[in-house]
């Protein structure tokens, strides 16, 4: 499962604009401070106003600020709202044309994976996530460590 560049952009806005704490930060800000487009923050910031995440201030001096506190915004409320789809596999997508569809086992198991997924996402808010302004710094030097995967299930590691 890998979540959609959106989702992942809408996460980082969070924690920036959770670390900004009352101050209204701007898409450019964000923007450069991810080294990111401008262009594709302005619809995750968009979306995240619309469905309540964070409070938006137009006008010259405006920008944007989070809605609710950390520890109300659920990372996997988040995720729902900003995933497109949750298709794992073809047989989950309309105009679905695979000929073992009605006998396969497999939805039922990739189902089971995907709720517990969504499901550990529940169990966390953004405040649980919660970095300080200085962690935004940019930082000297290659970024060495590989953060993931990491499964731990049987005994396999990557």
């Amino acid at each position: 499962m890998r979540l959609t560049t959106f989702s992942d952009y809408a996460l980082r806005v969070l924690m920036y604009a959770a670390a900004a704490g009352d101050r209204l930060i701007t898409i450019e800000e964000t923007a450069k401070t991810y080294n990111i487009s401008r262009g594709h923050l302005m619809k995750v910031v968009n979306i995240l106003t619309r469905t309540g995440y964070l409070k938006g201030v137009r006008g010259r001096s405006g920008g944007f600020t989070l809605a609710e506190p950390p520890a109300a915004i659920n990372l996997g409320a988040v995720v729902r709202a900003t995933e497109p789809d949750f298709a794992l596999v073809e047989c989950f997508a309309t105009g679905n044309q695979c000929i073992i569809t009605k006998r396969c086992q497999l939805p039922g198991v990739l189902n089971e994976a995907l709720n517990a997924f969504i499901h550990t996402l529940d169990r966390y808010t953004l405040a649980d996530i919660l970095l300080t302004r200085r962690d935004f710094l940019p930082q000297k030097g290659p970024i060495k460590e590989t953060r993931g995967p990491r499964f731990t299930a049987a005994g396999m590691k990557r």
